[in-house]
């Protein structure tokens, strides 16, 4: 007997953090994530190049750490780029994206 898998549907949003928002719904919506952790690192990269962030808001680097379906039988190398090209010019807006992407067996 196989149990249920509980997916993730939603998050609570962040007034002020446009591309948190924006990562996280992109990502819940498509690759119905049993897990998901997004974390805004950008304080830490304070005047770092690429530190401007997006638009006002100063978001920049971030970490995900990420369960989902979807990554079974990929490698790294293609859970990586599956990531980038659902988030699309989303990542042309950010300077860094730091990934753990794993399928719900590796957990």
């Amino acid at each position: 007997e196989q149990s249920a898998i509980s997916i993730v549907t939603s998050f609570e949003e962040i007034d002020g953090k446009p591309m948190y928002n924006t990562i996280m719904t992109t990502l819940i919506t498509i690759l119905k994530p049993t897990s998901i952790t997004l974390t805004d690192n950008s304080s830490q990269h304070a005047g770092h190049a690429g530190s401007k962030g997006w638009e006002e808001s100063g978001e920049s680097h971030f970490a995900l750490e990420i369960v989902a379906e979807a990554f079974e039988g990929l490698s790294l190398v293609k859970r990586h780029q599956l990531i980038y090209m659902l988030l699309g010019e989303t990542m042309q807006k950010i300077h860094a994206l730091e990934i753990k992407a794993k399928s719900p067996a590796e957990v």
